[in-house]
């Protein structure tokens, strides 16, 4: 129980247990600390992902003089694909890592988990970004360019606006 705060009666009570009260429906701020325990496996694969980082700080600063206003983000979607298909193949395909190191992987942001989901599904095993297949995103409410196969494509050379992709259908 609580204690009053003036009286013993007094409806005024201060919760006995500050971190969580059912009766004011909030519960304390967790305290966030820097340490962070990197799971078994992590010094294998931290090399690779902190050169990727270095990449993409670097992409990030690069000046965009002379390009177009949707080139200037190419880099970044090409590294950020980079290292979600890198954590991807690790696990999914030559079977390396744990399923702890992965969960760990995509809980930290080091790979996007809604592209890595696509990625598992027949027909999205190269999709380069999420914006490609969104047709919200796109004329006439389709997909983009980059998701037409080559052989049914009329320009042979083409790039995404969105993420300057060249091709990512499957049947490519």
């Amino acid at each position: 129980m609580g204690f009053s705060i003036l009286f013993f009666n007094s409806p005024f009570r201060l919760p006995a247990s500050t971190d969580q009260d059912p009766s004011l429906g909030r519960t304390m701020p967790k305290v966030k600390t820097n340490r962070v325990k990197y799971p078994e496996g992590w010094e294998l694969i931290e090399p690779t992902l902190r050169e990727l980082q270095a990449k993409m700080r670097e992409a990030e600063n690069d000046p965009h003089d002379g390009k177009r206003k949707c080139e200037t983000l190419w880099p970044i979607f090409k590294i950020a694909h980079q290292k979600s298909r890198y954590i991807f193949d690790l696990y999914h395909r030559r079977k390396e890592i744990s399923k702890e190191l992965y969960e760990f992987c995509l809980d930290q942001g080091y790979a996007d988990r809604n592209l890595i989901a696509k990625w598992k599904k027949p027909g999205y095993e190269r999709l380069c970004c999420l914006r490609c297949m969104q047709p919200r995103d796109h004329n006439f409410a389709t997909t983009c360019v980059c998701r037409v196969p080559k052989h049914l494509r009329e320009e042979k050379v083409i790039e995404c606006v969105h993420c300057g992709c060249k091709g990512c259908a499957s049947g490519d």
